[in-house]
């Protein structure tokens, strides 16, 4: 994922909690930028897409589930040495699939208070206190 100048890439993520209130994170494969580290699921904003579309279309094409977006949690800019993002997070439901991992080589359901005890993306970070 390149940057385009210094304006930051913008990168949505879904906050998805069970019926147990625990919430979805999936384990990015060894093959992509930050290998292994565990995420709030999402991608990248396309041109001509809002935020809320992107969400939407990542998580189907990456989890094969479809999710209704219930609020905006936040925003806010993250840089990694080699590009910076401007990380959107949305709270989500699953209204219909299965999830099948078609990027990602894991995803589970956490406890909101055992998500710090993960290697996550420190992109993601800042959203656990607000869950």
């Amino acid at each position: 994922m390149k940057s385009q100048g210094t304006n930051p890439v913008n990168v949505c993520c879904a906050i998805i909690k069970n019926e147990d209130k625990n919430v979805l994170v999936a384990q990015r494969s060894s093959t992509m930028s930050l290998p292994l580290k565990w995420e709030f699921p999402g991608g990248k904003v396309e041109q001509r897409e809002t935020a809320e579309q992107c969400l939407i279309r990542e998580l189907k094409e990456e989890l094969n589930i479809i999710v209704k977006i219930v609020r905006l949690i936040g925003s806010h800019i993250h840089k990694y040495p080699s590009l910076s993002i401007n990380l959107i997070a949305f709270e989500c439901i699953i209204v219909s699939g299965e999830i099948v991992l078609s990027e990602h080589i894991a995803f589970k359901w956490v406890d909101k208070e055992k998500l710090l005890e993960l290697d996550l993306a420190d992109a993601d970070v800042p959203f656990v206190d607000k869950l």
